[in-house]
């Protein structure tokens, strides 16, 4: 056994370039998804979209086999990373952007830009739509040979996937974003970085679109108007499509979605495990969910860095994350699944199934957009994969049963800052959340502490924990802190 270790970093926002192993990417116009609530639609500006993102919180699985991750919007306890603005030159996160006065000239250049943009970006969105190859790359810059190439790879991606909707939409744009040099390299009458909002929904699995914020290049030459980089200029915490980042097989099981950028077989070898998960988990949060899980198969770390938009070798020791594919807390947000492959193949197969039980857990209790505390959503989702995979006590939780032999009990349930991942006490903060809720479902049984989540869940305010504590477990959290205290020191053996 081995213990794997990742990092949950706060980052500020900074232009980062695209690395040498990811493939340049393209978007389509988002005219919006008319059924879904506004209050969930991301907000549009101007200057580009303000829309932090949040970074992932660490995850070890005891047992001391794996390291999974929940990543999203909403989430509570969880850290914020940079506020990747749509402008690559724009403040960091919290500031509010400069405003630049603009002449009469300059702002109809500007609008000029973004038809001539839209116009490229609707013209991709129809060659999808209609499967039509040739349109598609007759919106790309014919001296952009490297970019070409890249376009037919994720022109194939988008016409194997199952998608229900595909758009790209405009949203800004800076005219001074581009070098002198990069200008001059695309040369034309004229050349801009934009902002483009690019949308899509697996039909099948999704219940709302997925959104990014994507960096385009466009160039004018000969008065026709092309797209010639979609991977320009990144900024920290802008995610890559995973039909982006290279070609992709997919594979279908009864109740899961594998894409991966590896192989076909390897994509195969997934579906059983992830729809075993499925079934595990249903057995205990119930029927009431989609039972459906998308699961994205990097072939490398730095693919599954570009889906999370993460810093390069952050994610070196983590086995999955489960992330929602929007940038706004909302519950039905696509969400996936995105596994290490490298990890996954160390892990075994009792391993993968455990991984893949807690990240499917995670994903059947939106606890990306949920106001449930960090305790009870990871000890939860380890409840209930341990039940699906029986471990032992004695492995499952080492480190909490050597510190309560040694006389440090811990003194209150854990914390939000107990699972950062520079925590001295991870491992046992991940074990003490767990046998928290098995002592639950063995005192009242595990509907009950289905109950008490979801209770939890459901709450509109600070004080749901405390409601729950009472109106489902009939105590309060003093006393069940007393109660697992006692527990943990009979487990424990001390």
């Amino acid at each position: 056994m081995f213990r794997l270790v990742g990092a949950g970093e706060q980052r500020r926002a900074e232009v980062i370039d695209e690395q040498g192993d990811t493939v340049p990417l393209p978007v389509i116009p988002s005219s919006g998804d008319p059924r879904e609530p506004i209050d969930h639609r991301p907000e549009s500006r101007a200057d580009g979209p303000q829309r932090p993102p949040f970074a992932p919180i660490l995850k070890k699985v005891a047992l001391g086999v794996a390291v999974c991750l929940v990543a999203g919007a909403g989430y509570a306890g969880l850290q914020h990373i940079a506020d990747a603005p749509a402008d690559p030159n724009a403040p960091g996160a919290g500031q509010a952007p400069q405003s630049t006065p603009t002449t009469p000239d300059q702002a109809q250049a500007g609008v000029q830009r973004a038809v001539a943009g839209e116009a490229v970006l609707q013209k991709m969105t129809d060659a999808v739509a209609n499967e039509d190859r040739t349109e598609f790359l007759n919106t790309i810059d014919p001296k952009a040979t490297q970019f070409r190439t890249s376009a037919r790879t994720i022109y194939s991606n988008l016409t194997t996937l199952p998608l229900g909707t595909f758009q790209l939409r405009y949203v800004s744009d800076d005219a001074a974003a581009l070098t002198p040099d990069r200008q001059a390299e695309l040369g034309g009458t004229q050349s801009w970085l934009a902002q483009v909002e690019v949308s899509w929904q697996l039909a099948g699995y999704d219940v709302k679109p997925a959104r990014e914020t994507l960096p385009v290049t466009f160039v004018t030459r000969d008065g026709k108007t092309y797209a010639a980089s979609f991977s320009e200029r990144f900024v920290a915490g802008q995610r890559r499509p995973v039909w982006a980042l290279g070609p992709i097989e997919l594979a279908k099981g009864e109740h899961s979605l594998v894409i991966s950028l590896d192989s076909e077989s390897e994509a195969r070898s997934y579906v059983p495990v992830a729809d075993k998960a499925v079934e595990s988990v249903t057995k205990v949060w119930g029927k009431g969910w989609r039972q459906k899980v998308v699961v994205y198969l990097p072939a490398k770390q730095a693919q599954m860095e570009n889906v999370l938009g993460a810093q390069p070798n952050t994610y070196t020791q983590i086995a999955a994350v489960t992330m929602a594919e929007l940038d706004t807390p909302a519950i039905g947000a696509p969400v996936r699944i995105v596994a290490n492959p490298k990890l996954f193949e160390e892990l075994g197969k009792q391993g993968r199934r455990i991984v893949l039980t807690h990240e499917t857990t995670h994903v059947a209790s939106t606890a990306t957009a949920s106001p449930v505390p960090l305790w009870l959503a990871e000890g939860f989702a380890d409840y209930v994969a341990f039940t699906a995979v029986p471990v032992q006590d004695e492995s499952a939780a080492k480190e909490l049963f050597k510190a309560v032999r040694a006389g440090h009990v811990p003194a209150s349930l854990p914390s939000p800052e107990a699972f950062a991942a520079s925590a001295t006490e991870l491992p046992q903060a991940y074990e003490s959340a767990w046998l928290a809720c098995r002592l639950i479902a063995e005192r009242e049984g595990q509907d009950k502490l289905v109950r008490f989540y979801r209770a939890v869940h459901a709450s509109k305010t600070s004080a749901g924990l405390a409601d729950a504590f009472k109106s489902v477990l009939g105590m309060t959290e003093a006393e069940f802190v007393a109660e697992w205290q006692k527990y943990l020191e009979r487990l424990a053996g001390a």
